[in-house]
């Protein structure tokens, strides 16, 4: 089993933090995932009738991480929080991504609701997952770059294993190493706030949509939910 915990230095620079880890087993990448495709087009279809728009940067739950970023030193323009790099891209092209079913469910419940969302495939992790400060010599290599190696700037929260970072800047960008496939079986979802008071209910309801999309194609599926004072989860 894989523990998912919050550094402490951490936990008391956001003491407010939400996590909800969403872990599925037995998943089925293969096949049709016909709830997620329905909730993409129903997205896409509000965007284009103008009954709903992706948050942009004025909106308080991305301005809330444009202000973490800040804090640990990353510009948050040039370097864009996950779920705000992918509201934008809907607000400009009309349509998400299609990866495979299981990024595109947890993409379409992020961009929804407004919080940052990521996937790790267990299947490719070591040792336990920490979110902490980097302290400047850990690697990491970029989805899609297998052939890159970059190193966190010292002070930038990253999430890790114990082999290297699994996600940049809080929630900027996964690595590729345990990256989300049809064939990925055991997969950790994470959905985040970092206002667990004002989004609390949001970041809840958020986390059962997603769990209602990955339990036709899985063979279990648990919610764990983290926050300062109960700081690990098995998933």
């Amino acid at each position: 089993m894989t523990i998912l915990r919050i550094d402490p230095a951490v936990a008391d620079a956001f003491p407010d933090t939400l996590i909800a880890a969403v872990t599925a087993t037995g998943l089925r990448g293969h096949e049709p995932w016909p709830a997620t495709t329905a909730a993409l087009e129903h997205l896409e279809q509000q965007l284009a009738d103008g009954t709903w728009e992706p948050a942009d940067e004025s909106d308080p739950r991305i301005e809330a991480w444009h202000t973490a970023y800040r804090s640990f030193g990353t510009n948050p323009r040039r370097i864009r929080p996950s779920v705000d790099a992918l509201g934008r891209r809907l607000a400009k092209k009309g349509t998400l991504p299609r990866i495979n079913p299981a990024v595109d469910s947890y993409n379409t419940v992020s961009v929804r609701h407004a919080l940052p969302a990521g996937a790790f495939d267990l299947g490719h992790v070591t040792g336990d997952i920490e979110i902490r400060h980097a302290d400047g010599t850990e690697t990491f290599t970029p989805l899609g770059e297998p052939d890159t190696t970059e190193h966190p700037r010292a002070g930038e929260i990253i999430y890790t294993d114990t082999t290297d970072v699994l996600t940049r800047h809080w929630n900027h960008r996964d690595a590729h190493r345990t990256r989300v496939t049809e064939d990925s079986t055991h997969v950790a979802f994470v959905l985040e706030t970092l206002h667990a008071g004002r989004d609390g209910h949001l970041l809840e309801t958020a986390a059962g949509e997603l769990h209602d999309l990955l339990v036709p194609h899985a063979e279990q599926v648990r919610v764990s939910f983290l926050i300062p004072e109960q700081p690990q989860a098995t998933i």
